[in-house]
């Protein structure tokens, strides 16, 4: 996989850490506030099963660029539907 990196695929790295960089501090702020109020429960589930698609669609592909950002959405995305079940006001 690492031997195939070429400019197209240098160019889903720089997205890759972008857009995955930029949905971080969204976990941290649930994390640190707790406040899920903004979240709607069956949209983030449905984020979550495509994130796991494009997953499965870098893999498919081999593209390093797809898996990285995917795996680390995937455990960000993951981790706020914990907190979207786990800070939900009853």
């Amino acid at each position: 996989m690492l031997d195939n990196i070429d400019s197209i695929e240098v160019i889903g790295l720089i997205a890759a850490c972008l857009t995955t960089y930029a949905f971080l501090p969204q976990v941290y702020k649930t994390w640190k506030t707790k406040d899920v109020s903004g979240f709607s429960l069956p949209t983030f589930s449905l984020f979550f099963i495509g994130i796991v698609f494009w997953l499965v669609y870098g893999v498919l592909k081999d593209s390093l660029s797809m898996i990285l950002a995917n795996t680390i959405t995937l455990v960000s995305s993951f981790t706020l539907l914990v907190f979207i079940y786990k800070f939900r006001k009853r």
